[in-house]
C-alpha cells in the first residue's frame, strides 16, 4: 500500500521525499562552496543534516487520519467507484504531519548526539510547515495518544514501502523530541546561523518539490559577462565606479556617485557570477529597469525575474513569453537575477513565520538596495536591520545613492556593519547641471505662472509638487490661463491602466522634440528616467528636493547659462503630514546659506559636492534630534532588534513594511462602466466556481481559477489607492455588493464615492498610433503620499 503524500499531482511519500533530494543536489553543485563558506560545521556534516531532515520531513503523513484525507480527495478526483479505501480512526486530521515526524526519528542510530544539533534539526522538520500550533501540555498528551495507538503501528508500512535510506526507530516512540522544540531558535542562540540556513534551505527544498520547480535556476548565466559585452557592442568605456565595483567584487560596497555615473551597470559588474537580488524604491522603476537587462536591443539577459505584486501582469502585459513560469520562479527565489521591490525580499527582519527561507536564500547572495535615501524613515531602518543580518550571516550588499544620510553610516557603523569587509566609493560628478534660484514666493503667483507658459513654448517644463491636491490645482490654474497649451499631469490618483500610460507619455515627451509642461509629484523622484529642461518645484527635505532635480539636465548636455531650476519656499504643501517640518525649515536654511555664500558668483551652480554636503549635514543625529524623522528611525530599529521569532505572520510582516495603511478603491463613474461586464462577470464565475466545486470537476474548478485570476487583474487595473484615514474620515467608500452580499474575491476592493476625471485620447506618434490621458484623476482635495 502507497503512502500517499501529494494528490495533485500524485506522488508516493518515497516520489516526494526523492524530489527534495534531488533539488538538494541541485542546491549543491550550483551554490555549494557559496553555502559552505558560511557554515560553522564539517561541510559533509551539514549535507548529512539536510538529507536526514529530508528524509524525515514528512514521515508524520502516514498518520491515518492524514491519509485518510488525501484518499477522500483522490475518490472525489477520479470520479469512480472507490478506488482508496479509507481505514477505520477514532483521531481527526487537526495535527499537523509534521509535529509527528520527528517520533520515528532515534537520534543515536543517526549519530546527532549533540543537544543543539538535535534542536536545529527537530525544529527544522516541526516548523517546516508553520500551523500556528502552541506545543504545551495538552498537544503533548494527544500526540503521545496518536504515536501509542497510530504512529506506533505504521513502522512496518514505512520499512515496506516508504524504504528508509535511515534507520526508524521501531519501538518506544513517544513525544519527547517536543522539549526540543517549545522555544524557537533565535539570534541569542550560538548556532543561530547555522538554524537559518538548515531551517531556510529545508524550505526551500520543500517548496521547490512541491511545486515541481528547480531551487536554482540558470546558475551559469554570468550577469557580469553579459554586461562586459553590452559595453563592447555599445563601444562604451567603463567608468570610475564601475571598475571600483569590479576591483571590490568580495566586498560590501556602500556606493555614493552622482546622477550619470552608470549606478546600475556598477552594480551589475560587481554582482558578476553570483546569484542576486536587485532592489528599488518603485515598481515602475523596477519593471524598467528589468526591461533594460532583459530586452534585446539593451544588455539581452534573458535570465532575471520580476517580484512585485503585479510581477506576473507585467511580464504578460509587455509580451514575455513563459511570464507564469518566470513568476513562480521568482516567488521560489529561484531566479539568478531577481528584481523586486523591497518589501518582498526585505521582510526577514521582522523575522514572521517562516522568514528562514528568505534569509538563508540571502545569506548566499548578493543584494543590492539602490536610492535608500528615497525610503521613509521606518523601512530606511527595516533595510538597516536587514544589512545587518546579512553581514552577520556573511551574506554580501551593495547599498547605491547620489546622497547618503549621515544617520544611516552612523548606525551602521554602530552595529559593525562597516568593518574591513565592506568598503565605501564616492563618485562624484564635476560638471554644470543646475543654475538655481531660491524664491520666498508661491508657485500660485500669477507672475510665476505666466512665466511658465512663456518658458513652455519654448523648453520642455517640470513642475512638482508635494501633493496631489496641489498638482491638481496647479494644472487647473495653468489651464484658466491658457487652455491651448500643451499640459499634462501625472500623480498617484490615476488608476492603474491610467497611470500606466501617463508614465509612458512622459518618457516619451521628455525624449521627443515638444515643448510644454508636465506637472507631477514626488512620484518621479526615483521612479522615472526622465529629462527636461526647466524644473519648477516646492520646497520639500534636501534629500527629495535634490531627487527632483535629477529630472532636470540629467545628463549635464545643456547650458546653464541661465536659471534652469526654480524652488519655491513661501507654499509649504504636505509639510507636517508627508514631510517633517523641522527638517523642512533646515533645509531652507541650509539653501538660503548656500546661496548667499555664492551672492557674487555669477551663476548660482549646485553640484553634486553642495548637494552631498548639504545632507551629510542635515541628516546626522545631532541635526536631526527631537525631529519625527529620527523618533520613527529609532522606534522602528528598536522593534526589530527586540522582535521575537516567528511573533508575525508574513502577511503581518509585509504590511508592516509596506506601511499599508489604505484601501484599493474603483472610482464610482469607472465603477459603473464596468459593473455589468467586469463585475458581473466575476460574480457568475463565483457561481461557476461552486457549482464545480460541488460536482468534485477539478479539470473545471483549475479552468475557472486561471479565469478568475486573470478576471481580477483586469479589474485591478481600475483601481487606486487611497489612505485609510481620507476614506474613513468622509466615509467615500462602499464595499462591492451583488445580490444580497459581497462578491466572493473582491471583498479587498471598494467603491470610491467621487468623481474621476480622465479620458482616453489616440493620436497618431512617432512610432504608430500613441494613447495619451488628459485629465485630473480621482478629486480629493487632501494631501496624499505618493510613495505607495
Amino acid at each position: 500500500m502507497d503512502i500517499i503524500a501529494k494528490t495533485k499531482p500524485y506522488e508516493t511519500l518515497r516520489e516526494h521525499t526523492d524530489e527534495l533530494r534531488k533539488e538538494l543536489e541541485m542546491l549543491k553543485a550550483t551554490y555549494g562552496e557559496k553555502i559552505e563558506a558560511l557554515i560553522s560545521i564539517d561541510k559533509n556534516e551539514f549535507w548529512r543534516l539536510l538529507d536526514i531532515i529530508i528524509e524525515f520531513h514528512d514521515l508524520g503523513k502516514v498518520y491515518t487520519a492524514f491519509q485518510n484525507k488525501l484518499k477522500c480527495v483522490l475518490n472525489e478526483m477520479l470520479n469512480t467507484p472507490k478506488k482508496y479505501t479509507l481505514e477505520n480512526t477514532d483521531f481527526l486530521n487537526d495535527i499537523g504531519h509534521n509535529y509527528m515526524s520527528p517520533a520515528f526519528m532515534n537520534f543515536k542510530k543517526l549519530n546527532i548526539t549533540n543537544k543543539e544539533i538535535k534542536r536545529i534539526v527537530i525544529q527544522a522538520i516541526i516548523y517546516h510547515h508553520e500551523r500556528g500550533l502552541i506545543i504545551d501540555e495538552d498537544l503533548e498528551k494527544r500526540l503521545d495518544k496518536i504515536i501509542e495507538i497510530d504512529l506506533s503501528n505504521k513502522v512496518d508500512l514505512i520499512q515496506n514501502d516508504f524504504n528508509p535510506k535511515y534507520y526508524i526507530r521501531q519501538k518506544k516512540l513517544n513525544s519527547g523530541y517536543l522539549q526540543y522544540a517549545k522555544k524557537r531558535i533565535d539570534s541569542g542562540d550560538k548556532n543561530y546561523n547555522l538554524y537559518i540556513l538548515i531551517k531556510g534551505l529545508t524550505h526551500r527544498l520543500d517548496h521547490s518539490a512541491s511545486g515541481h520547480e528547480e531551487i536554482e535556476v540558470n546558475s551559469d548565466k554570468n550577469i557580469g559577462l553579459y554586461t562586459e559585452n553590452y559595453f563592447k557592442i555599445k563601444e562604451y568605456q567603463k567608468k570610475e565606479a564601475q571598475e571600483f565595483a569590479i576591483k571590490n567584487r568580495e566586498k560590501n560596497i556602500i556606493l555614493v556617485a552622482s546622477t550619470g555615473m552608470g549606478k546600475t551597470e556598477t552594480a551589475l559588474f560587481w554582482i558578476d557570477k553570483d546569484k542576486a537580488f536587485f532592489t528599488l524604491p518603485l515598481r515602475v522603476s523596477i519593471n524598467a529597469l528589468y526591461d533594460r537587462v532583459s530586452k534585446s536591443d539593451e544588455i539581452n539577459y534573458n535570465y532575471a525575474g520580476l517580484l512585485h505584486s503585479t510581477s506576473a501582469d507585467y511580464l504578460k502585459d509587455n509580451g514575455y513569453t513563459d511570464f507564469e513560469k518566470s513568476s513562480n520562479l521568482s516567488r521560489q527565489l529561484s531566479q539568478k537575477l531577481t528584481f523586486s521591490t523591497i518589501d518582498q525580499i526585505f521582510k526577514f527582519p521582522f523575522k514572521y513565520k517562516g522568514y528562514e527561507k528568505e534569509y538563508a536564500t540571502l545569506a548566499y547572495s548578493k543584494v543590492v538596495i539602490d536610492e535608500i535615501q528615497a525610503y521613509s524613515p521606518e523601512i530606511a531602518a527595516t533595510l538597516i536591520k536587514g544589512i545587518e543580518m546579512i553581514h552577520n550571516i556573511g551574506g554580501k550588499f551593495m547599498i547605491m545613492t547620489a546622497t547618503m544620510p549621515t544617520l544611516y553610516l552612523e548606525e551602521m557603523k554602530r552595529r559593525g556593519i562597516l568593518d574591513e569587509t565592506t568598503v565605501m566609493g564616492e563618485f562624484i560628478s564635476d560638471g554644470e547641471r543646475h543654475n538655481i534660484k531660491i524664491l520666498d514666493e508661491s508657485l500660485y503667483d500669477k507672475n510665476n505662472i505666466e512665466k511658465i507658459i512663456e518658458q513652455s513654448k519654448n523648453k520642455k517644463v517640470l513642475i512638482i509638487l508635494n501633493t496631489v491636491a496641489s498638482s491638481i490645482e496647479m494644472y487647473s490654474k495653468i489651464q484658466e490661463h491658457n487652455e491651448s497649451i500643451n499640459i499634462n499631469l501625472l500623480h498617484s490618483m490615476f488608476i492603474q491602466e491610467h497611470r500606466s500610460i501617463l508614465e509612458q507619455n512622459i518618457k516619451d515627451f521628455a525624449k521627443s522634440k515638444q515643448n510644454g509642461i508636465w506637472i507631477t509629484t514626488q512620484l518621479v523622484e526615483a521612479s522615472l528616467d526622465i529629462d527636461f529642461d526647466v524644473l519648477h518645484t516646492e520646497i520639500s527635505t534636501l534629500d527629495s528636493l535634490f531627487q527632483r532635480l535629477g529630472r532636470c539636465n540629467r545628463a549635464g548636455k545643456k547650458t546653464t547659462d541661465n536659471t534652469n531650476v526654480f524652488i519655491y519656499t513661501k507654499d509649504k504643501n504636505g509639510v507636517g503630514t508627508i514631510y517633517d517640518e523641522e527638517i523642512v525649515d533646515r533645509s531652507i536654511q541650509y539653501l538660503n546659506e548656500f546661496c548667499n555664500a555664492k551672492l557674487n558668483s555669477e551663476k548660482l551652480i549646485l553640484n553634486e559636492k553642495d548637494k552631498m554636503d548639504m545632507i551629510s549635514e542635515l541628516y546626522n543625529r545631532k541635526n536631526l534630534k527631537e525631529s519625527e524623522f529620527l523618533s520613527k528611525f529609532d522606534k522602528t530599529l528598536k522593534l526589530l532588534d527586540g522582535i521575537e521569532a516567528s511573533e508575525l505572520t508574513k502577511q503581518q510582516a509585509q504590511k508592516m513594511l509596506r506601511e499599508i495603511d489604505s484601501y484599493t478603491v474603483i472610482p464610482r463613474n469607472i465603477y459603473d462602466s464596468i459593473r455589468d461586464t467586469l463585475i458581473e462577470d466575476f460574480y457568475q464565475l463565483n457561481n461557476e466556481f461552486s457549482k464545480a466545486y460541488d460536482e468534485k470537476n477539478y479539470d473545471l474548478i483549475d479552468k475557472l481559477k486561471v479565469e478568475k485570476r486573470d478576471l481580477k487583474n483586469r479589474i485591478l487595473k481600475k483601481t487606486v489607492t487611497i489612505p485609510q484615514y481620507k476614506a474613513n474620515k468622509n466615509s467615500i467608500i462602499r464595499e462591492i455588493i451583488i445580490g444580497n452580499g459581497l462578491v466572493r474575491g473582491l471583498e479587498d476592493i471598494y467603491v470610491l464615492e467621487c468623481e474621476y476625471d480622465a479620458t482616453l485620447e489616440e493620436e497618431q506618434g512617432k512610432h504608430g498610433i500613441q494613447s495619451i490621458i488628459k485629465g485630473q484623476g480621482v478629486l480629493l482635495n487632501k494631501e496624499l503620499n505618493q510613495f505607495m
